[in-house]
């Protein structure tokens, strides 16, 4: 079967780029021709385009004097954004079978037999900045087409809804065309149901269908270097709690910090701190970990991948309830802190229990895609 993977536009953050590359080895071991769908992050806009938003900009950089202000903001980042992802975007040429697209005008009946929304926050609505983007999500490109409709693993992010009225009857209708859907968090089940009107399973993010073995082979085929120390910290944003932890754990374990991501999200570091380091490099700090302390889903899921004892900060403005449904679901709630808690980081449930749950979902979240691609 021709299926092609709709998720969001791959970019240099790991867990994107991880969840598409399982998600297409899933299929492609089940015998699928699979093809992702890739549209660019970041394009240069005429200056005319978006008029009030840049001259919003433009008020407030030259009448209010706010330096860190930039009125063509989204022409600056795609001229650097071949640079910031030039290593991950080796990553994308050497292992994900692609499409490249500017728009989904440009796709048509006959390309797939399937088409699989998924994974990641590809619903998160805040993450679309168009109705037309928000809808093709839900596969309103091909809305007339006859093909199986399939969400994998699809997630809303967050627990609460976010779509204004008129989405949420456009999104439903397209949800209605769906032959399954699966969703990432617990939550999403609930969301599902409530607002679109259809039953949805719950199943495990693409990354935790594959084993560890798998990832290993990607940094040593590599030949990829061994990581500079032995507590991970990979961390999206930067706070004072965050730093805080990370020197408690260093200082009461013996251990040594190392990093593994650049600065690529600050849009005003200098280039060369925004540059992304391989994919190799950081699925490598998973397996030279003693400890690991973060910020991220992704994260998440691979320091239990690779057996290692996790601390995970809880990032609201990212989307707590994809922390709080993965842990539930493995029986590591206690990983998940706030600024607000006091917590020994020393004394925790052990992994393996975590690792056997995660053998019997993964049966359960594949064979969702068995029945229904046949």
């Amino acid at each position: 079967m021709k299926i092609g993977i709709y998720t969001l536009p791959l970019n240099y953050n790991y867990g994107g780029l991880l969840q598409a590359f399982a998600l297409q080895t899933v299929l492609e071991r089940m015998g699928h021709d699979v093809t992702i769908i890739d549209r660019p992050l970041h394009q240069k806009e005429a200056f005319w385009e978006r008029p009030r938003e840049k001259t919003k900009r433009a008020i407030r950089k030259y009448l209010f004097r706010e330096e860190h202000i930039r009125v063509f903001q989204e022409n600056y980042e795609a001229a650097l954004y071949p640079l910031i992802s030039k290593n991950t975007q080796k990553f994308i040429d050497r292992y994900l079978h692609t499409i490249k697209i500017n728009d989904s005008s440009e796709l048509h009946e006959g390309m797939f037999d399937s088409i699989v929304v998924g994974s990641d926050q590809i619903w998160r609505r805040a993450f679309h900045d168009s109705k037309r983007k928000c809808y093709d999500s839900f596969l309103a490109f091909a809305e007339k087409w006859k093909i199986k409709r399939i969400a994998y693993a699809a997630s809303f992010g967050i627990d609460y809804w976010e779509y204004n009225k008129i989405d949420t009857i456009r999104c439903a209708e397209l949800a209605k065309l769906f032959d399954a859907i699966s969703v990432r968090e617990r939550s999403g089940v609930n969301l599902c149901y409530e607002h679109f009107g259809v039953k949805a399973e719950h199943v495990l993010d693409p990354t935790m269908l594959l084993q560890k073995e798998d990832y290993i082979r990607l940094f040593e085929a590599q030949g990829t270097r061994q990581s500079s120390g032995n507590l991970l910290c990979y961390i999206l944003d930067e706070t004072p709690f965050a730093t805080e932890v990370i020197n408690r754990i260093e200082q009461r374990m013996g251990l040594h910090r190392f990093h593994v991501n650049s600065r690529a999200d600050n849009t005003w570091a200098t280039v060369e701190d925004r540059i992304q380091p391989p994919v190799e490099q950081w699925l490598r700090g998973f397996y030279d970990a003693e400890y690991v302390v973060t910020d991220s889903f992704h994260a998440c899921v691979f320091s239990f991948l690779f057996g290692k004892p996790f601390i995970v900060i809880g990032n609201q403005n990212r989307g707590m309830e994809r922390f709080r449904s993965l842990l539930q679901m493995v029986g590591l709630e206690e990983r998940l802190i706030t600024k607000e808690m006091t917590v020994d980081f020393i004394h925790q449930s052990s992994l393996k229990g975590a690792l056997g749950r995660v053998e019997n979902l993964k049966d359960t979240s594949i064979q969702f895609l068995k029945d229904n691609l046949q």
